[in-house]
């Protein structure tokens, strides 16, 4: 789960509301124009999250409106032209190995999460339990050491079909401002019995008073045809010492 977020932005929202009744009339201006670039700044964040949201449809529907021709499953696929050998090793560059086994006969890739995992070099793999059960700021999925690094891991079985532009993305709140945004393209993936792993790129979380405490994430994998294979909400925490157990 990227829980890297912009250590400015976190302490901005959280110190604007302590030391406004002492204030001067001067200095109230100056909280008065913070707080006000703050709201610009939200702001900006959520009509940026609109637009990648309005980009992520219109991809979508471009892709839809393309006439591709009819669809078949991979089985077909690969029985068609078995015989011609200059096909078949072009199929096999293109496929790669594909365990047979776990092709069916439905036109429709299928996408199965295994695991979420957070590796932390000299500690234990962090297993999430799956699917989750973290709804509530009382029930963080997990905690993590400010200053720490820290890579994500997903396993995940593709059957069926094949599986084309599989995406990762993440998104991180704060106090209800948007801390972070996190996208990954994965890649396409051919069916096979073996679970796939993938590991993200090693991140490190923020360190400081202003970034200890409670965060809201929502964690999504989708394919390039927008089907959705996970979708998930959950709190976790970055707090100054790892939990003792």
């Amino acid at each position: 789960m990227s829980a890297a977020v912009r250590t400015f932005s976190a302490s901005q929202e959280i110190s604007f509301s302590n030391e406004m009744e002492n204030l001067g009339p001067d200095d109230h201006k100056i909280k008065a124009s913070a707080a006000a670039a703050a709201g610009e700044e939200a702001e900006k964040d959520h009509e940026e999250d609109n637009a990648a949201e309005e980009d992520d449809f219109k991809l979508q529907s471009d892709h839809k409106e393309l006439d591709l021709g009819p669809q078949v499953s991979l089985k077909e696929q690969l029985e068609k032209d078995k015989d011609d050998d200059s096909l078949r090793r072009w199929k096999e560059q293109l496929l790669g190995s594909v365990d047979m086994s776990s092709v069916g006969e439905s036109k429709e890739p299928e996408v199965k999460i295994l695991s979420l995992s957070i590796s932390c070099p000299g500690r234990p793999d962090l297993v999430l339990p799956y699917p989750f059960i973290s709804n509530s700021k009382s029930s963080s999925l997990f905690t993590l050491k400010e200053g720490s690094r820290y890579h994500l891991k997903l396993c995940f079985i593709v059957s069926n079909n094949l599986v084309s532009g599989l995406k990762y993305t993440n998104t991180v709140w704060k106090t209800g401002v948007r801390v972070d945004r996190t996208k990954v393209m994965l890649g396409t993936f051919s069916p096979q019995k073996e679970p796939y792993t993938y590991e993200l790129e090693e991140e490190n979380t923020p360190s400081g008073i202003f970034v200890r405490g409670s965060y809201s994430a929502r964690t999504k994998i989708v394919d390039d045809d927008g089907k959705c294979y996970l979708d998930v909400s959950y709190y976790f925490e970055i707090q100054k010492r790892w939990p003792s157990s």
